[in-house]
């Protein structure tokens, strides 16, 4: 499916995991495209988002953020710079895909984002030698901060994510479940 500036497709595992890639334009000084839309999300989604604050985080290589995740925050994801594996979890237990994972590489040069909906749990792992990773977050009332979220161990057995690595970066945080 194409809508103006997006070309959109969904996860083969998780269905109602968006993948979008915006349409680039090039010319001889380099490249511009929309990064987000409102009336695109707006129109193509059956509920209507809205996008409160945006986060960045800079790491660098080998380092591994998440699993995290709540039941009201849509996160549009991105890199900024440089290159992830990001993974994301389906974690509505009444879902066909419950506790099921996709993973997408996401590099700087190709401009994808993907939209992650409430109730999944995600998480990257930095492959290059410094990554920036954009969060655009969508929720209603006061955003649900770390201390509130689901946490997931990064090697959680239910799960058994192929992240690439054995021995990464971490947070305290990204080694517990809660």
């Amino acid at each position: 499916m194409s809508y103006k500036d997006f070309e959109i497709t969904h996860s083969t595992i998780i269905p109602d995991v968006l993948i979008i890639k915006p349409s680039i334009s090039w010319d001889s000084r380099g490249n511009i495209f929309s990064s987000y839309n409102a009336d695109f999300y707006n129109e193509f989604l059956s509920q209507k988002l809205n996008f409160k604050h945006d986060k960045f985080a800079l790491s660098k290589h080998n380092v591994l953020r998440g699993l995290h995740g709540d039941s009201k925050t849509w996160k549009l994801v991105s890199c900024v710079y440089g290159e992830i594996l990001e993974v994301v979890v389906d974690m509505r237990p009444d879902s066909p895909t419950y506790m099921k994972w996709d993973s997408f590489d996401l590099k700087a040069d190709e401009y994808r984002q993907i939209l992650i909906p409430p109730m999944f749990v995600n998480g990257y792992y930095v492959k290059s030698e410094n990554a920036l990773f954009h969060y655009k977050l969508a929720y209603d009332g006061d955003y649900i901060d770390a201390g509130e979220q689901m946490t997931f161990s990064w090697d959680d057995e239910r799960f058994n994510i192929k992240w690439g690595c054995t021995n990464p970066i971490l947070q305290a945080r990204d080694n517990i479940n809660r």
